[in-house]
């Protein structure tokens, strides 16, 4: 039974073959101009969500990298200003040497001291600094505070946190952009960093202590405890005894200028020509700032120096501020290793960030990428098929 056209139905039906001819035109035409197979998701459903997968991958991967950029930049200024603060500290450490010197007199140390009060300006400064975002560096989590503050005396406040500020840098790692104030300026060991010497308030001699030696450590944890204190007492110019708050009792020692004093794992000297009644005392280390340093130097140069007593006190304090300064050194030593480890791993996370660009992009090409040569070929044909 054959079916009967129609002119009106023949004359529809043609004229749809030759716009879905054109239209297969277009799509291979638009195909060939744009280089990608899939124009919607109707040409390969499968595909198209594959491809839209592989695109969020990419998106996420280059907001890692980006973030990474980022961290990079606030790393490498902080790194900068560490070295600042390292250049002050040393710079402070060469004029407390010069100070502590007793070639100096009192003027002297007064224009030394001119200058350590310079340094104090340049260092709270540098505490203070921002980066390009102006965010402090040293605020902790408090990146929109000014963390350091001075009141009168150059007592110094913190306003940040103890914290750090994180940045993702890929789907399972972070990496710390910043370290907070209270690690960097104020947590600082007091003395050699294990104890600390003092003279007695109201020492009459000329005798000045160092700041000792730790000779045997487990000796000194083991008997001392962070509460003890130590104290050595003259009962005679050329005698004295060692008397701990923890009980310990040395009985009467011999005592001879510029000889050690050994005790409980540490070794401490006395130079000078104590009185009878002078104590000098020893306790385990607890936490100072560099700000608090730099005044007791200002302080010690302004004030010390002239009869024996004040200058045994001067040689006392300086040599406690050298030692405090050395601690300073090694925090920033420490603060400074770790930002080159995280820059290190920003570096690696870099390459890693890179090689799965790549690789994302060439998953995506061989979904999205069109076939040229059969692309134009059949884009001849079709041209071919319209035209007949």
């Amino acid at each position: 039974m054959s079916v009967r056209l129609s002119t009106p139905q023949m004359f529809r039906q043609g004229t749809n073959a030759i716009l879905d001819a054109q239209l297969r035109v277009g799509e291979t035409s638009l195909q060939v101009s744009t280089g990608k197979r899939i124009l919607s998701p109707a040409d390969d459903p499968s595909g198209a969500v594959q491809s839209l997968e592989v695109s969020n991958a990419l998106a996420i991967n280059s907001q890692f990298t980006r973030n990474a950029d980022l961290a990079r930049q606030k790393l490498s200024y902080e790194e900068t200003v560490l070295q600042s603060i390292q250049d002050n500290i040393q710079r402070v450490r060469e004029l407390v040497v010069q100070g502590n010197n007793d070639s100096q007199t009192p003027e002297t140390r007064r224009h030394i001291a001119a200058e350590l009060r310079q340094r104090f300006d340049e260092l709270l400064q540098l505490s203070n600094s921002r980066d390009a975002n102006g965010e402090y560096i040293f605020a902790g989590y408090r990146s929109d505070t000014q963390p350091f503050t001075r009141s009168p005396g150059n007592v110094v406040s913190y306003a940040g946190d103890d914290r750090q500020r994180f940045v993702q840098i890929s789907p399972v790692r972070q990496v710390a952009v910043g370290d907070n104030g209270q690690d960097v300026f104020l947590d600082i060991p007091e003395g050699n960093g294990t104890f600390v010497t003092g003279l007695g308030a109201g020492n009459t001699g000329s005798g000045s202590i160092t700041t000792g030696v730790v000779t045997d450590l487990a000796t000194w944890q083991a008997t001392t405890a962070p509460t003890d204190s130590y104290t050595i007492s003259f009962t005679a110019p050329d005698t004295f005894v060692i008397t701990g708050t923890n009980g310990f009792n040395s009985g009467p020692l011999a005592y001879q200028s510029g000889t050690d004093i050994q005790f409980q794992g540490i070794s401490v000297r006395i130079d000078g020509q104590p009185a009878t009644g002078d104590t000098f005392t020893v306790a385990p280390s607890a936490q100072d700032s560099i700000f608090e340093t730099y005044t007791r130097a200002i302080q010690a140069l302004e004030q010390g120096g002239g009869s024996p007593q004040n200058s045994a006190a001067l040689h006392t304090d300086l040599g406690r501020v050298l030692e405090q300064l050395d601690q300073a050194q090694l925090r920033m030593n420490d603060i400074r290793a770790r930002v080159g480890a995280r820059l290190n791993a920003l570096d690696t996370q870099a390459d890693i960030n890179s090689g799965l660009d790549l690789q994302l992009r060439t998953v995506q090409s061989s979904i999205q990428d069109l076939d040229y040569a059969e692309a134009i070929s059949r884009f001849q044909q079709q041209l071919t098929g319209l035209q007949a």
